[in-house]
């Protein structure tokens, strides 16, 4: 079941769930993160009831600040320790808000020739809620950070006049360093888009970047099926590990099916 459609069945019991917004150390002394009912049902509908391991030496770690100052733009970075090998890497990341009202806010799948799994994006977080980030390894192992947040309203506030819509699917890539072979290089991919999620009383538009894809030299590094979870002209901040010169190519699908692509060709000094 896609992202979205599986979302929309945990809206109500998301909405239930008795979470409201308060203080982040209320929300930790009142709350069990194993007891939530978004969790229960995640782990039995998308985990299919498999252990799930507490992060161990940081297989995978979880940062977001303890209260948004802005809950509609909230940075988050999801860190790993273990360089990316064929024998062994980690080929799925889920990034779950339990109180949106979508809680799976993005799946990342990767593969060994971004090199290193660490991501960093932008969110939209509705209340005040546990946030977790699930890693699969490539023999099925499951490991799991969870971090609380303060925050309100930011699924549902406005877009606002200034959308970028005149902009949309423009995209850019930067690199703040110079290319070297043969080791992790981070990337940073910049979308121009509205990412309208249809909730705000002031705006119903539903429009937001559903699917990504990003390849260098013709091979996959990583994609995304994404929810409007992440925040109006997202950036993702991800490794890619090159051997020779090629191309970074980034593909986005939006929900109305329109098509973006952008690209960089890369000359690694050596």
């Amino acid at each position: 079941m896609g992202v979205t459609r599986f979302a929309q069945h945990l809206v109500m019991l998301s909405i239930t769930s008795g979470a409201l917004s308060m203080g982040n150390a209320a929300f930790a002394q009142r709350y069990n993160p194993e007891e939530s009912p978004v969790w229960q049902q995640l782990k039995k509908t998308v985990f299919e009831q498999r252990a799930i391991n507490a992060s161990i030496n940081n297989t995978i770690r979880l940062d977001i600040a303890s209260r948004a100052e802005d809950a509609s733009i909230v940075p988050i970075v999801l860190r790993t320790i273990t360089p990316q090998k064929p024998e062994r890497f980690i080929k799925k990341l889920w990034l779950i808000i339990d109180n949106n009202p979508s809680p799976i806010g993005v799946v990342f799948n990767l593969t060994p020739e971004s090199g290193r799994a660490d991501i960093e994006t932008r969110v939209r977080v509705e209340n005040s809620t546990f946030v977790r980030a699930v890693a699969e390894t490539n023999d099925g192992s499951l490991f799991m950070d969870v971090k609380t947040i303060a925050a309100a309203g930011g699924c549902t506030v406005p877009g606002g006049a200034d959308d970028s819509s005149a902009n949309m699917g423009k995209m850019k890539f930067r690199l703040d360093e110079d290319v070297e072979l043969n080791k992790p290089n981070l990337a940073k991919l910049m979308v121009s888009h509205p990412n309208f999620s249809g909730l705000s009383k002031e705006d119903s538009r539903v429009q937001y970047i559903k699917h990504l894809v990003v390849r260098y030299g013709g091979r996959e590094i990583m994609s995304a099926d994404i929810d409007f979870t992440i925040s109006k002209n997202p950036t993702f901040n991800f490794y890619f590990l090159p051997t020779e010169k090629g191309e970074l190519k980034a593909e986005i699908v939006d929900t109305n099916d329109l098509k973006f692509e952008t690209s960089l060709a890369i000359k690694p000094e050596s």
